[in-house]
Formats: C-alpha cells, structure tokens, sequence
C-alpha cells in the first residue's frame, strides 16, 4: 500500500470535524487539529494526524475527557501549578502555556506546571508558541503510561520517552527550537516505521530478551520490546530530570509501575523568561546571528541549526501536500466513521497531482 497525500487544509476541516462529533467543542476540536496537522507540516507524523485513533479509543473508555478546563492549583505573579484534569493535552498545554506568557511578560520569568494532562503532543510546538510571544522557553515533560525506555544499564522498560524541548526567538527570523525525546527513538516515530514498513536504525531498540532488533513492530508485540535513551548515561539522566521536574515537582504522577489505563498522561514544567524584561532584548538576536555564523564559518557551511529539518519539511508539505502511510490513514479514517464523522471525497486530490507532475 502507498501513502496517500493530503492537502493540510482539508486535513485540519476534517480533523476538527472527527473531534466535533466524538463530542468537543468547537474551540477545543480546532486547537486539537491544529496542533496534529502542525506536527505533520513539521515532519513529527509520530505526533500528528497518526494519533487520532489512540485519542479515540481513550475517549471511548473514559481514559479521555472532552471539554475539560484547567485547575489553578496554586499561583502567584510568577508562576502557576495546574491539573488538566485528564482533558486534551492541545488544549491543556496551550491555556497553561498562554498563562505563562502573560506571567512571564509581566514578571520577566515564569514557571508553569501542567499535570494530569493527556497526551500534550509535540513539545516543541509549547516552545514555538512562547517564542512566537517573544519568549525564551525550557520544557520538561514525564510520560506516564505503558513504559517503553530502559534506564541506561538496565535491560527492562521503566520510563516512558520524556521530552525535552528548548525555544528561542530570533528577530525577524524563525526561532530556534530544540525538541527531541530523551529516547533514541520516540514509540510514535517506531509506529510510523511499523507502518511504513521500514526497519528502525540499529542500536534504538531490543527485544524482551534484550537482543538487539531493527523490526519496529518488536516494540508493540507481547512481550514488548525495549526502547534505548538516547547518547547513554546522558540521555538518561535527563530523561531523569525530566520525570521529577516534570511531574514530582509540580504534584504530578511519575510512573512508578507498569500500565494501568489507556491514557497517556503527561506532566510538564515549563520555564519561560522574557528577554525585554531582562534587559538582553537588544544583544540576544545579534549574539545568535553571531554564534551562527562562526558556526557555520568555513568547511561548516552545510551545518544544521535545530529547527531547520522541521523548517524545510514545512515549506515542502506546505508545498506537495501531507504524506501520510496508507495504514494510518485507513485506521484515521476508521476512527472517524466510529464518531460519525465522514472524510471529503476531495481530500486527496494532491495524490492525483502529485503523480501528474511526476508522470513523463
């Protein structure tokens, strides 16, 4: 089976349309669609539109809840402790993320912690929404669900993929945002490939019995596979931090034992600092572009700053239309007809195009 391309706006109508009938409110399904379709412009489709069924499934037995508002546990000037209440992780994260910005305008720095949420999604997107407001962000983010990571030593699963994201904003140019699980690979990146399939890179995955595997669908079988931290001792011990800074600091579960619910249930702590504020509005641009450039002096020309992959995959799909693997798209499709919902028959119409352009 091919993938299928599908043009982005189509895809947020009917994204918005599948949370609509399986019971959100406009607002909430928009927020929801926005963010998924982002993730797949941004190339993340392991945080993108591929989602939706598990989103369904954990609405339909209660691990979800539809419409939920955050909880001001405690607050301050400066910072803000919430619960989101097992609700949407799009939505959860962005209303506690847009209170920071508030806070962190006014007080220079904020913290904001976010627990009990569902799954809050690509983290890197909270990074862009804070440089978007001029602000620099640090995220820290625990998963609690089934536990798919080893620690660095061991051989048995006791974390989940606990991401890390850092956004800067940069005058006049895109921000840079550094975003990536503390994993080699993040399960959604392995389900992709399950999909698409294509076998993982070596040294990401082992089997129960601990032997080095590149079949993605190791990680999914009874007994599941074990995913790796990224750069060893390292990504360990920020997978680590994030699990205490991201949920026991801010009151939240960290995971403690194997699975108990569908729910993917995330905390986050996010930090974000406001450079006008500080006084460092005026020099933090120039001393980038500075950096940048002595980084890329030289022999270094081709280098990669984080964000530029996700930047080119952007403008491409902005471009061609979103791919999305044939096995996905069936069970998205599959997901919305179990709410009621209904694909456009126009929604592929760039896979039609895209093979006239490429056609002798």
């Amino acid at each position: 089976m091919q993938n299928v391309l599908v043009d982005e706006t189509k895809l947020h109508d009917f994204v918005v349309d599948i949370f609509r009938a399986a019971g959100s409110s406009e607002d909430e399904a928009a927020l929801i669609a926005q963010h998924l379709v982002t993730s797949n412009l941004r190339g993340h489709d392991s945080h993108g539109v591929g989602s939706i069924p598990v989103y369904i499934r954990n609405l339909k037995c209660g691990d979800l809840l539809a419409n939920q508002t955050l909880t001001r546990v405690s607050e301050t000037n400066s910072f803000l402790i919430c619960d989101g209440n097992g609700g949407y992780g799009q939505v959860m994260a962005y209303d506690a993320v847009a209170i920071g910005i508030t806070k962190a305008r006014q007080s220079g720095v904020a913290l904001v912690g976010l627990r009990n949420s569902h799954h809050v999604g690509r983290i890197g997107h909270w990074a862009e929404q804070c440089a978007e407001a001029g602000l620099v962000s640090i995220h820290f983010v625990n998963v609690v669900s089934d536990p798919s990571v080893a620690p660095f030593g061991g051989v048995a699963a006791r974390v989940g993929t606990n991401p890390f994201s850092v956004g800067i904003p940069r005058d006049g140019k895109r921000p840079v945002i550094l975003d990536f699980a503390t994993s080699k690979l993040a399960v959604g990146k392995v389900r992709v490939a399950m999909n698409q399939g294509k076998p993982l890179p070596a040294g990401a995955l082992l089997t129960a019995a601990g032997e080095p595997t590149t079949d993605p669908s190791i990680l999914f079988g009874q007994p599941k596979g074990i995913l790796l931290p990224f750069g060893d001792h390292k990504g360990w011990g920020l997978s680590f931090a994030c699990e205490l800074l991201g949920a026991a600091l801010t009151g939240g579960k960290t995971q403690s034992g194997p699975k108990r619910r569908n729910a993917t249930i995330n905390c986050m702590l996010s930090i974000l600092i406001s450079p006008e504020r500080l006084g460092t509005a005026d020099t933090l641009s120039p001393e980038i572009d500075t950096f940048v450039g002595w980084v890329r002096s030289g022999d270094n020309a081709g280098v990669l700053l984080p964000g530029d992959v996700e930047a080119t995959t952007t403008a491409e799909r902005h471009a061609n239309g979103i791919p999305i693997d044939a096995k996905s798209w069936s069970d998205i499709v599959a997901a919305a007809r179990e709410v009621g919902a209904e694909p456009p028959s126009s929604i592929l119409e760039p896979a039609i195009q895209s093979k006239a352009r490429s056609a002798p």
